[in-house]
């Protein structure tokens, strides 16, 4: 069951026990650690989420649950099938047959034990359905959102999960606007919007009016995370801390970013046209002298890639049919070319177990 509370409450991810003490401001340390010990003395128990009371339920919804044998044991590459709307496996490299049995997404990822699938939620105005679960696909919990499903995160724990919803507009356009939120699943805190976080861009506090955060990567801690910033009508690479609730600019010019394996290097979308046709292509950053280079795909990538291992990115483009995307691979160090891994497919993350 979904538990319905306002947006801005501190949730207690092991048990369904109603709304939770209203929090506007994130806990301070003892706060924290009394919702740990309550989290650590409470039964295990049923999925707990949050719900809009402006998100309608009317319309159909229909939800295509995961088939009894599809779980995340079989390694592979796993990703959104277009045909069927259910997530689908592969071998790694996507030579082979598929195998479809997930349930529906949108957005999909999945690292740990844990798997978070996006699902656009019928009525107005536009709502995602987020859904954390295990490796075998039993539900966890649900939470109801603003907006329509864009990025979806896991940490490489399973531990902590990130999502970004667009709630006006799109990247390309002005006016575009999200909601990001990162979920702890060991101490049941949900920050419902990254844009509470304090700000420092270049070495100075940010009083932004236009504070606007998407694509959030936990790193291997559970603690540090990059993610995108747009202020003042810049955007920039972002890296924060959890903990102590911080986060400061790196450089400019840095989208969608994804934190490589070994954490040394970030893939990411760079602008490099100020109109809409071709506006962004894909680089991969080096963290310790912050030097960019771009891959060998040439086609504008309007998507967060993700690292098949340490030296292949994967991401989808547009179709050639006009419908829908396919999934491609291209090496990060520059070279090569890119290679079509799966038609008509989106979301990938590979599973290597």
């Amino acid at each position: 069951m979904t538990t319905e509370t306002t947006p801005g409450d501190v949730f207690d991810a092991t048990q369904d026990t109603g709304s939770a003490p209203d929090l506007t401001e994130r806990p301070t340390a003892a706060a924290r650690l009394v919702v740990l010990v309550v989290v650590v003395v409470t039964t295990l128990g049923a999925a707990l989420g949050f719900a809009l009371h402006t998100c309608h339920r009317d319309g159909p919804h229909r939800i295509v649950p995961a088939d009894a044998t599809f779980t995340l044991d079989e390694p592979g590459l796993y990703y959104r099938d277009a045909a069927s709307g259910r997530i689908a496996r592969t071998p790694r490299g996507g030579d082979g047959p598929a195998t479809v049995g997930g349930p529906s997404c949108e957005r999909f990822y999945a690292a740990g034990d844990r798997a978070l699938c996006l699902r656009i939620k019928p009525g107005r105005p536009a709502c995602t359905e987020a859904v954390i679960y295990d490796r075998h696909f039993h539900r966890l919990h649900t939470l109801v959102l603003p907006g329509v499903p864009n990025r979806a995160r896991v940490s490489p724990s399973g531990h902590v999960l990130s999502w970004t919803t667009v709630t006006r507009g799109t990247h390309a356009t002005a006016g575009y606007a999200s909601r990001t939120s990162v979920l702890d699943l060991r101490s049941g805190y949900l920050a419902k919007s990254v844009e509470d976080i304090p700000l420092t861009v270049d070495g100075v506090p940010s009083h932004a009016t236009d504070l606007n955060y998407w694509s959030v990567n936990v790193a291997a801690d559970d603690n540090h995370f990059y993610a995108t910033v747009s202020a003042d009508g810049h955007t920039h690479l972002v890296e924060g801390d959890l903990k102590t609730w911080t986060a400061h600019t790196l450089r400019e010019n840095v989208e969608c970013p994804t934190l490589s394996p070994d954490g040394t290097r970030i893939a990411f979308r760079k602008r490099v046209s100020a109109g809409p046709a071709d506006p962004w292509r894909l680089y991969v950053l080096d963290l310790a002298d912050l030097h960019d280079h771009p891959v060998a795909e040439t086609r504008a990538v309007n998507d967060h890639a993700t690292w098949l291992d340490a030296r292949t990115l994967g991401y989808a483009l547009p179709a050639k049919s006009g419908h829908g995307t396919d999934l491609w691979s291209v090496p990060a160090d520059g070279t090569g070319r890119p290679h079509l891994l799966v038609a008509g497919a989106s979301s990938p993350v590979i599973i290597a177990n």
